[in-house]
Parts: C-alpha cells; structure tokens; sequence
C-alpha cells in the first residue's frame, strides 16, 4: 500500500523535522512529520497513519489500481455526467475597443439570428433537458449585454422546459460590466442570471487606455459604479488582461474596489491573466503570446495572487481540471449555430465539430482528445492538475493541437508557493 504517485512532497521550513504533504488529486494538504514520511516510504505505517492518509487520498491500496482509475476518469465523469455547459456566442458587436481584442478578427454586424436561437432552444431541450440533465449556460460576445431581448428569448424557453422537466436552468455573462446595471440585473434575475465574469485591466489610468469606448471615453468609473449597484444580486468574478509591463500595477485596481465601498468577501474569486493571441491569428509570434512556463509570467501570477489575497479577495485554488475538449456536455454555440469544444478554436473553421442543424461530427480524431494517456503523463504527479495541458496553447506553440501542453516546469516552479499562499505561509 504505497504513497500515491499523485503526491507532492515539500520541506516545511517553519516547523523543522516537518513536510507538507499535498494531493494533486483530492487537493488536500497536511503536514506530518519526516518519521512518519519514512514510514510511509518504507510501508511500515500504523493502520491509523494509513487511514488518515488514504482519506486524503494520499495513500492507495493498489498503485496499479490507482493509474487506471485515472486514466478512465473522464470517461468515467462523462458517463456519469447530469449537468450540459454551453457558451453561447450572442453577438461579436461590442462597445468597447480594446486593442488586444481577442475576437478583432470578427468583429461586427455579427449576431445570433431568431432563427438560430429557435435551433439553440430545441437541440438543448431534446438531446439535454429532455434526458434529465441541468442546463449552465453562459453568454459571451463580444458584449452580450448588446443583445438582451435575444439573451432572454433563448434563456426564457429553456428555463420553462427544465422547471416542466424537473432539472435546472442557470446562465452567467461574460461581459465587459458597461452596461451591467442594476435594472439589467433584475431585470435577467427571473430567467435564471446568477454570475458575471467582469474585466478590468488594472487601475483607471491602465485599465482605460486597455479599455476604451469605441468613442475613445475611459470604461473604469462606469464598470466600477455597475459593480457596486448589483454585486449584492449576482456572483461577480473580478479580472483583468495583464501585460509583462503594467502587472505589477494591477493591485491598485483591487485598491480601488475596496475604496468603492465593494466588500470582497461578496466577490466570486479574483483571475487574472496575461493578455493572448486574437482568435484565428497563425503567427503565435504575431501577439502578446505568452505561455505559462515563462519565467516572468511565474512570477507575475504568484505576486498578483499573493497582493489579491492579501487585500481579502479570493483567488482560484489548483484544482483537478479537464480541458472542456474532453467533456461531453460541453459545447461551444458561435452566433451562426456552428459548434465547437472550446472559445478559442472559433477563430479555426477546421475546428468546427457541427452545426445545431446537422448535429455533432466525430471529434476524437481531430481534437486529439485523450492524449494524456500515456506512461509519462499517468505517472506524473501533476496530472490531475493539467490533463494535457491546453489544446489551444499547443496550436498556437506548435501549429497543432496534437501532443501534450505539458504544464511541469511551470508547476514545478509555482504550486508550492501557491499551496503556502493558502496556507497563509507566504
């Protein structure tokens, strides 16, 4: 009965003769001493030990047992799933101009039709609602907001079939927060609005020359008086698009929050993150591309994380996490009713996995899906934590979505300050 192979071990160095131990798993820690670490390596551990252990599920009964149940577990979770997440494009129109904009390629007079809504509303309620699955859907843009009354036609229909049906209808917004006002808010609360995912890019000096009306006027004060009039209706998760050069200032915009009256603790987790390529460029060298095992975009993470945690906001906790690619009930609607596995490979046509009029094609192939499955990525610590890595990294690192984003060296120099953040060690 070894330790798992899913384990990091770091040395403690404010308790000597202690580690820490920590499950990529379960994502539990705790910290034990080095004797009885030396137990578990040489399997001489008392029952209680193990037990405690295997809780945390730190400790297995069979090694060999425990590396296939990770290589079956999306199969697995995709059998068992009962929840269908769909991002729906609802227009490319928007009201700002941002000039990293990641959809700039498309922008314009670009909206889901009537039409298209009445195939979106159908294909949910037969191949989803009507086999008992809740509903999650989350719109995008562009500025979704810019198309409330279609928002509401699609969400209206599908809450009422799931309530008929027995199951759940929930929708969140990903929206540049400029026009999310408290009228709007409540106005979406009855057809089922709990979240919005909010974008501001550092202090108002930063964040409005990253963030313009397409007038050119400053976004900063209208998003921030937004947040304050509804944060207490909906769940509003904070963040912002970073560059090498201005992340360090990104803590005055969490200053500025907290000046406004904005009490964190109402706040959905803080996520920020470095500015990408736009959709469908072929020249990763073309933008602000980054990838995560850069050193300096290490470092700005783990400062970033630590200056919003310190200020009282919360930040995502590593996690087990599979690329959507790999879900299922996972599905991606552009406004034209072409289907895709995830929002960055919209700006690929090849990429497209069907239409909600002919349905969803065979996908394995093309989106590479299971590729972690293999010696190097099931025997790897990490590989709850990554699955892979991103397909949409590997395109753009490599030209294809085939291979493994491996994540090690960005891991290796990061989870354990990220693990003592949260223990409040850092």
């Amino acid at each position: 009965m070894p330790l798992s192979r899913y384990l990091k071990i770091y040395p403690d160095p404010d308790r000597p003769g202690s580690v820490l131990l920590y499950s990529t798993r379960k994502g539990s820690v705790v910290r034990v001493s080095e004797a009885l670490l030396a137990d578990a390596r040489a399997e001489t551990l008392a029952e209680a030990d193990c037990s405690a252990l295997r809780r945390l599920e730190m400790w297995v009964d069979d090694a060999a047992a425990e590396r296939e149940m990770m290589a079956a577990l999306v199969d697995h979770t995709n059998s068992r799933s009962g929840t269908f997440a769909a991002t729906v494009v609802l227009t490319l129109d928007c009201n700002l101009a941002c000039p990293y904009c990641f959809e700039d390629h498309f922008r314009g007079d670009h909206a889901l039709s009537a039409e298209t809504a009445r195939l979106l509303v159908a294909h949910v309620k037969r191949e989803q609602i009507d086999r008992g699955r809740d509903v999650e859907l989350r719109f995008y843009g562009g500025e979704p907001l810019m198309a409330v009354p279609r928002l509401k036609e699609i969400a209206g229909p599908l809450r009422d079939a799931a309530a008929l049906a027995g199951t759940k209808f929930s929708c969140s917004l990903v929206t540049n927060a400029t026009l999310l006002t408290r009228p709007v808010v409540e106005e979406l609360l009855p057809f089922g609005l709990q979240s919005a995912q909010i974008t501001l890019d550092g202090p108002e000096e930063t964040h409005n020359s990253q963030r313009p009306f397409v007038s050119g006027r400053g976004s900063f004060s209208p998003i921030v008086a937004n947040l304050r009039s509804v944060y207490d209706l909906i769940t509003i998760k904070p963040g912002g698009n970073f560059t090498r050069d201005n992340y360090h200032e990104f803590p005055a915009m969490l200053d500025a929050l907290l000046a406004a009256g904005i009490d964190p603790v109402q706040l959905g987790p803080v996520q920020f993150a470095p500015i990408h390529p736009k959709s469908g460029g072929h020249d990763p060298h073309s933008a602000a591309c980054v990838f995560g095992s850069e050193a300096w975009l290490i470092e700005a993470n783990l400062f970033l994380r630590k200056e919003t945690l310190r200020r009282g906001f919360s930040v995502e906790k590593p996690h087990m996490g599979v690329c959507m690619i790999e879900l299922t009930n996972s599905l991606v609607v552009a406004y034209d009713g072409t289907l895709y596995k995830c929002p960055p490979l919209m700006g690929w046509p090849e990429f497209a996995i069907g239409t909600l009029v002919d349905g969803i094609s065979d996908y394995r192939q093309s989106h590479n899906l299971g590729v972690w499955k293999n010696d190097e990525c099931l025997e790897c610590a990490y590989l709850p934590l990554c699955f892979g890595g991103c397909r949409f990294f590997n395109k753009l690192k490599t030209g294809s979505i085939d291979g493994v984003d491996c994540r090690r060296a960005m891991l290796d120099a990061s989870l354990e300050t990220i693990i003592r953040q949260d223990l409040g060690l850092e």
